[in-house]
């Protein structure tokens, strides 16, 4: 039988955001893999460079939905580093448990998705709405269900009351219950395990050299988590453990995020515990000292990490930002080769993949001609081989 190549996007019905995959296949194999983005660009980098770092901070929010907590976080922390600023413990308390929080909102919005993807509805409408427990919370604290605009420069916005922090318990004790439960049912269903099991696998080996992050590489067995390799907030003052699968697969994939959940409950039952009083603010200047700094955090697709660099006045010259997705892009195309065309939904979702938040575009100044033009990242990586 000879081989096809066919693509699946950039528009297509099964997509939530456009992104071009091309496929060559023999008969229902996948022979090989291609993908190109550069679809959903939106020169947030380059805003951020024409705002001051206040007005950075709700641009920087909005990289990503799913993960907008995550990206204010870092985001401020690398702020806070350029204008050495030391925030309130309590303050540090508090984002730690918004980003647990919103950790257990994203893995179990992927596990609902998950569900779906391989037929299995039943579980797509238990998770999503056990959900509605983390979104009830988030938009107790916050004010919002998404966006929540919690992180500040120099600390958080709002303060966790003790009424509060009962009802957040009593939330989380039923959502790690339920974790359990899906944990077991990934384990032992057999239409998920028939649809995960042995689907998508990239060994450890290729996370490393790819340069996975996040529950992509831990599904694999690498224990690599930023939250223990480069420590913030206050993790060092909890009990909890890097979870990995050495299964290298979807279900590998799947088993690490719904685990990541019962501790990430856990980890918020320890902050309320022992969170102590004080202040949630502090004051952050105007104009921050010229220099340049970096800040990493664990979001829940892997290792985010921001650079600014400050020329002294209140607008930054540079902020550049390195999302998950652009780490997992690579070993997903290892995923997705040697597999069957029916797996290819639930192959690539196992990285729990995000464009809006990975495309780019750069400006190349061409030495001979004198001309500057767009390149998205896909062409300049292309121009780069054929150099």
């Amino acid at each position: 039988m000879a081989k096809l190549s066919f693509p699946v996007g950039p528009q297509h019905p099964a997509l939530k955001e456009p992104e071009n995959l091309r496929f060559t296949v023999d008969g229902e194999l996948v022979v090989d893999a291609d993908i190109r983005i550069g679809y959903v660009h939106r020169s947030i980098e380059r805003s951020c460079s024409e705002r001051n770092y206040v007005q950075d901070m709700y641009l920087c929010e909005r990289v990503c939905g799913i993960c907008s907590n995550a990206h204010t976080l870092c985001y401020a922390m690398t702020c806070e580093k350029l204008a050495d600023i030391e925030v309130p413990e309590r303050a540090q308390y508090i984002r730690m448990l918004m980003h647990e929080f919103e950790r257990i909102h994203s893995h179990l919005l992927w596990l609902g998705v998950a569900g779906h993807e391989v037929g299995f509805e039943t579980l797509f409408m238990y998770v999503w709405r056990d959900r509605e427990i983390i979104q009830d919370i988030l938009e107790m604290v916050s004010g919002n269900r998404g966006h929540y605009a919690m992180t500040t420069l120099g600390g958080v916005r709002y303060d966790i009351t003790p009424e509060m922090a009962d009802r957040i318990r009593e939330g989380l004790k039923v959502l790690r219950q339920r974790a359990e439960r899906y944990a077991d049912i990934a384990t032992t269903e057999a239409t998920f395990l028939k649809r995960a099991s042995g689907v998508g696998v990239a060994s450890g080996e290729v996370c490393r050299s790819l340069g996975a992050a996040g529950p992509t590489a831990r599904g694999s067995g690498v224990p690599f988590d930023i939250r223990t390799a480069f420590p913030y907030l206050k993790y060092h003052t909890v009990e909890w453990q890097v979870r990995t699968s050495e299964l290298c697969d979807v279900l590998g994939r799947t088993l690490v995020r719904v685990l990541e959940v019962i501790d990430a409950c856990d980890i918020c039952l320890q902050a309320l515990d022992i969170m102590p009083e004080g202040d949630i603010q502090a004051r952050f200047p105007r104009k921050v000292p010229e220099g340049e700094a970096i800040a990493r955090v664990e979001a829940q697709r892997g290792e985010l990490i921001y650079y600014i660099r400050s020329d002294g006045s209140d607008v930054p010259a540079r902020v550049k930002i390195r999302t998950p997705t652009l780490a997992n892009l690579p070993v997903s195309l290892e995923m997705l080769r040697g597999g069957q065309i029916a797996d290819i939904p639930i192959a690539f979702a196992s990285i729990d993949p995000c464009f809006s938040c990975t495309d780019r575009m750069v400006v190349l100044d061409d030495a001979h001609t004198g001309e500057a033009r767009q390149m998205t990242w896909p062409e300049l990586v292309k121009l780069g081989r054929q150099r």
